[in-house]
C-alpha cells in the first residue's frame, strides 16, 4: 500500500506491540542525511513522535522507531529547526 504523503489529512492506524491499533495523524514528513522521516501525532493526545519511513527494493513503505539515541536526537533538532515543533 502507498500512502499519498502530499495529502493535508494523511491519517495512519498503527499496531502498537499489545495488537492495540491507534490512530494518528500525519504532521510532517521531512528528509535529513539522506533519509526521510515523518512526524505523527495520536488524534486524541497532544505529544509527537518521529519515526523513520523506510521503502525497500519492492516498494513496501515502512515506519520504524529510531533506536539509536544519536540519530533520534538529530531528528529532534531537524525538526524543531523547522519552527514547527511542538512537543516531542
Amino acid at each position: 500500500m502507498s500512502l499519498d504523503w502530499e495529502k493535508d489529512d494523511v491519517c495512519l492506524v498503527l499496531e502498537d506491540e499489545e495488537g492495540q491499533e491507534h490512530e494518528f495523524a500525519l504532521v510532517k514528513k521531512f528528509c535529513m542525511d539522506d533519509d526521510e522521516y515523518v512526524v505523527l501525532q495520536p488524534v486524541d493526545a497532544d505529544e509527537q513522535i518521529i519515526f523513520k519511513f523506510i521503502t525497500d527494493e519492492d516498494g513496501a513503505e515502512f515506519l520504524c522507531e529510531i533506536e539509536d539515541e544519536e540519530e533520534w536526537e538529530r531528528a529532534v533538532d531537524a525538526y524543531q529547526g523547522m519552527g514547527l515543533d511542538e512537543e516531542i
